[in-house]
């Protein structure tokens, strides 16, 4: 048998690499965040004022760098750029009643 040089993926990149699961998900929310900027217009300046954190922090947020924020900070941030964000809680496989969680920005 000939050695390829290559494994096959688990599926997920994230999963690859060995990076925490909420990593995957942290980097969704910065991608929604980076989007939702060029829906209002906003560049990283006006974007982070309205965020109430500075600029080099977001820009590390769009970079991938977002250890120091938890998946609700980063919901919370969603919420300054006019989103809701709802959280599901279900038992798997089960069509029991779903509890949800709605994750509005934070009071001004």
């Amino acid at each position: 048998m000939t050695d390829t040089g290559y494994t096959a993926s688990k599926g997920s990149v994230f999963d690859d690499l060995g990076f925490a699961p909420e990593h995957k998900e942290k980097a969704f929310l910065a991608s929604y965040i980076k989007e939702r900027m060029k829906q209002l217009r906003l560049n990283q300046t006006k974007a982070a004022k309205r965020m109430g954190i500075k600029q080099p922090d977001l820009s590390n947020i769009l970079r991938g760098h977002f250890r120091g924020y938890s998946i609700e900070r980063m919901t919370r941030l969603l919420g300054t750029l006019d989103c809701d964000v709802d959280i599901v809680i279900r038992p798997h496989g089960k069509n029991e009643q779903s509890h949800i969680i709605h994750m509005g920005p934070l009071p001004a």
